[in-house]
């Protein structure tokens, strides 16, 4: 499975007083090729006049301002100059994505840079330096997976551009994918890779629906293929949210080292195959390519990035009266209180279950004490 929509912050990272002797020459490279990245892309009304365009790309390229606009008046998201260039120069998607963790914990190996605090992958504009990277890793005895991202967000600092291999994808993936950067603009908390990715995962699926609804009307194909990918982002989240548990469960065991190794195979065999029963209840091409690269924890960890918790924020939207401009004005008060903000919102949402079950079995007791007493 690709990765998909990385939080990037390459530019900033020219803050080089604060970056390690052996990061310089990363902190470099990223810094050029951001900036490349910026110098190269050209404005969009100049960009609809070029010839290497399609027409689809075209109408893409024009969607890009209406998704911008609609985020930022229906969805609070926030006002910014991002999506008004357009890079032309490649058709590949910008970064080339470098995760690992240790093989026997859910773990991820984590970078420090400045502002940022801690990433839980680094970000290559070259596929080489990529590599090099993964096999310094796998040196370590570490599990590791090299993959794209399609977009990333500079968080307001920079104006980023549209680039071109969104354009050639389906129209709910470019709406979805706008949505998700502009979420990382509006609410990004340092040292908390889970809340962020999780919370832009759902304002860009959700909102992409109430887009395409408003926009193409609920019938247009493209708000159908919407609706099922959100009913198939339920369905596997609450898969690999179970495999990640079973994981968890098996790494906190007594047993050794390698029998964790052992285990966690049968672990990763048991659960492509649920996988694969589950397939036939997914509507859309999203998820169905899972497991057709080599599983290890690197690999679950990249992916539960964005879909482990996608219930909890769900959960929140609901409470919020389905309204994400509300859900942003809720979690930025209530990151405010500081502490791990995700960690926080899973104790209040068990907290809520726990009510919830015990209001549920004193309406289910009732009718029973009722008929008692009259007798």
């Amino acid at each position: 499975m690709r990765i998909t929509r990385l939080l990037s912050f390459f530019a900033i990272l020219a803050l080089l007083s604060s970056a390690t002797a052996c990061r310089l020459s990363y902190v470099l490279h990223a810094t050029a090729g951001q900036v490349r990245l910026l110098n190269n892309s050209i404005p969009v009304e100049e960009a609809l006049k070029a010839d290497s365009l399609g027409s689809e790309e075209r109408a893409r390229l024009r969607l890009v301002a209406q998704v911008k606009a609609f985020g930022e008046s229906e969805l609070g998201l926030k006002e910014t100059e991002n999506y008004q260039t357009v890079y032309l120069k490649s058709r590949q998607p910008p970064i080339y994505v470098v995760a690992a963790s240790p093989k026997d914990r859910l773990v991820r190996k984590t970078w420090w840079f400045p502002i940022l605090g801690r990433m839980p992958s680094l970000g290559f504009f070259d596929e080489k330096r990529a590599r090099a990277e993964k096999e310094r890793l796998v040196e370590k005895d570490l599990d590791v997976i090299l993959g794209v991202a399609d977009a990333y967000s500079t968080l307001g600092w920079f104006q980023d551009p549209v680039t071109l291999n969104l354009l050639e994808g389906s129209t709910v993936d470019l709406v979805e994918t706008i949505l998700h950067e502009m979420t990382h603009t509006t609410l990004y908390l340092k040292d908390e890779s889970e809340f962020n990715e999780g919370l832009a995962n759902l304002v860009g699926e959700v909102g992409a629906v109430q887009f395409l609804e408003k926009t193409l009307g609920p019938a247009d194909p493209s708000t159908l293929e919407a609706r099922k990918i959100l009913e198939d982002e339920r369905i596997f989240s609450s898969f690999l949210a179970s495999l990640l548990q079973q994981l968890e469960q098996l790494y906190a065991s007594p047993v050794s080292y390698e029998e964790k190794l052992a285990q966690r195979e049968k672990v990763y065999e048991i659960s492509l195959a649920r996988f694969a029963g589950i397939r036939n209840q997914l509507q859309t091409d999203r998820f169905i390519h899972f497991g057709t690269t080599k599983v290890n924890n690197a690999y679950l960890l990249s992916i539960g990035l964005y879909h482990r918790h996608f219930h909890l924020f769900e959960a929140i939207l609901r409470e919020n009266g389905n309204s994400i401009k509300e859900t942003l004005s809720f979690l930025r008060h209530f990151a405010k209180e500081g502490g791990d903000v995700l960690k926080r919102l899973q104790d209040r949402d068990r907290l809520a279950e726990t009510s919830r079950f015990h209001a549920r079995s004193l309406m289910d007791a009732s009718p029973r004490t009722y008929l008692i007493v009259l007798n």
